[in-house]
């Protein structure tokens, strides 16, 4: 164990100052707080202090025990490295360094049950551990990103009102709360990339759709600016905007036309659908937008595939282009609704699984700004979710109304779609996602009785208790199978 220099005077530390770390340091210095810096590529920290030491009060070192000494007691640090093995091994030089109620702060985009491993080998150590999700890019880790962090109330009491500070604001509240104990932060962070992966689907789609009716880049993009005025305002709409807008300078086409269309991913996004899996909840939505960026890369299917298989030329005719935007509007927000409600669903249920007690409204509010996945959507969710105790989303009352004066244009985008050859997984996933739900019978019923024909797997009936099988290679006569 190690007891803070004399010369301690930093607030909290930063370790690992690649482009995130670097920003959110600069981000604390800029609220008023003093930061030790630490990396160990020395450069980076004496880059960080030569460019932008005019921007508050930074402390460097040169060693980890330099680092470790330059901090207020108890010790806050904060972990940007590399999730997985990295993040282990700055653990383990750090931990010997440390005193009884220290704070480590994973920053990264950490798998949960890593989080809740390390949380409870630490606490064992007399040490606190907090996953903290961080969500807003390099912009959003210098301007106020949103904050996602788990971990113990003894750690947010001393980590809460620095993290608070640097988070993005909305009406005055922080885009960070402390969401509950070991994984909470990370789980909620990995459920919020999932979303992002259904929301980009889903823009994708749309785009898609207006490009085969004839639009240029340049009017789609047109488009969502128009958009991003009203109900549909977000960051990804907004961006969205931005890129189509893009010109190529070489060649002076649309840039768009010119990236390859192979969607890569990080991992978040499958973990999500994984979990997803694991806990029960269905999230087709997301698996959607997962599988889509997977065929998108699967060169040697598309290779074979492409050009090859039968089916319509994307031609949709003479189309009312005015109908057709504000088919396609109402279309996204109802695809945009799903993915929330789905992700959502994961959180309530992880929750309860591993006894967080998240607070659903918190999360949407702290979503509100700062992210990726923020939106205007996220204040009427935030509310609905604060009122009353959802089982989903879906029945909030605005959501429903919402999404009931929809679903007509929803239907006739799919199917415009459809016919003309043009895929839409997601949006059309999301539909289906939404029949699925409002549906009072569903052909599940068959399945089981599949199930227990070739399985023996038994089944429910409607109309008695209990459990039954049929002897379908017998005489067919049903018995009891409890």
């Amino acid at each position: 164990m190690s007891t803070s220099s004399p010369e301690a005077r930093a607030d909290i530390g930063v370790t690992g100052l690649a482009v995130m770390g670097r920003n959110l340091a600069r981000n604390f210095a800029r609220k008023g707080h003093t930061v030790a810096l630490h990396n160990r590529t020395q450069s980076r920290v004496d880059d960080l202090v030569k460019e932008f030491g005019d921007e508050g009060d930074f402390v460097p070192s040169t060693s980890l025990e330099e680092f470790v000494g330059s901090l207020k007691t108890p010790r806050t640090i904060v972990i940007m490295v590399k999730a997985g093995a990295g993040t282990d091994a700055v653990i383990d030089e750090l931990t010997p360094l440390l005193d009884e109620g220290d704070i480590l702060v994973d920053g990264g985009n950490a798998h949960f049950e890593d989080t809740r491993r390390r949380e409870k080998d630490l606490r064992e150590k007399g040490l606190n551990f907090v996953g903290a999700g961080i969500s807003g890019g390099e912009v959003g880790a210098l301007e106020g990103p949103s904050i996602m962090p788990g971990g113990s109330d003894e750690a947010y009491r001393t980590l809460g009102p620095i993290l608070e500070s640097a988070a993005a604001h909305v009406d005055g509240e922080p885009c960070c709360a402390h969401l509950g104990p070991d994984g909470a932060g990370h789980f909620v962070k990995m459920v919020h990339n999932g979303i992002e992966y259904a929301d980009m689907q889903a823009i994708a789609e749309v785009y898609d759709v207006l490009s085969a009716a004839g639009f240029t880049a340049q009017e789609a993009s047109d488009v969502f600016r128009r958009w991003n005025e009203g109900d549909l305002e977000s960051f990804l709409v907004e961006i969205t905007a931005d890129v189509l807008a893009q010109v190529d300078a070489g060649t002076g086409r649309p840039l768009v036309e010119l990236i390859r269309d192979e969607a890569e991913q990080k991992g978040t996004g499958r973990w999500t659908v994984q979990i997803a899996l694991d806990l029960g909840v269905p999230a087709p939505v997301i698996g959607d937008a997962v599988f889509a960026r997977s065929l998108s890369g699967d060169q040697e299917l598309r290779g074979a595939t492409g050009g090859v298989l039968v089916g319509p030329d994307r031609a949709m005719g003479d189309v009312d282009r005015d109908a057709l935007v504000d088919d396609l509007g109402a279309a996204l927000w109802c695809a945009k609704v799903m993915a929330y409600a789905q992700g959502l669903a994961m959180i309530r249920k992880a929750s309860a699984e591993y006894d967080w007690d998240v607070d659903v409204a918190t999360v949407a509010r702290i979503w509100r700004d700062g992210c990726i996945i923020r939106a205007r959507l996220l204040k009427q969710i935030s509310d609905e979710y604060a009122g009353q105790n959802l089982p989903t989303l879906l029945v909030a009352p605005s959501i429903k109304d919402g999404l009931g004066e929809r679903q007509e244009a929803w239907r006739r985008v799919v199917a415009t779609a459809v016919t003309a050859g043009v895929p839409v997984p997601g949006l059309s996933g999301s539909l289906a996602s939404y029949d699925t739900a409002r549906a009072t019978r569903l052909p599940a019923a068959l399945v089981q009785g599949l199930r227990d024909d070739f399985g023996a797997h038994t089944y429910r009936r409607t109309d008695k208790e209990g459990s039954f099988h049929t002897l379908w290679s017998g005489d067919r006569s049903e018995v009891s199978a409890d």
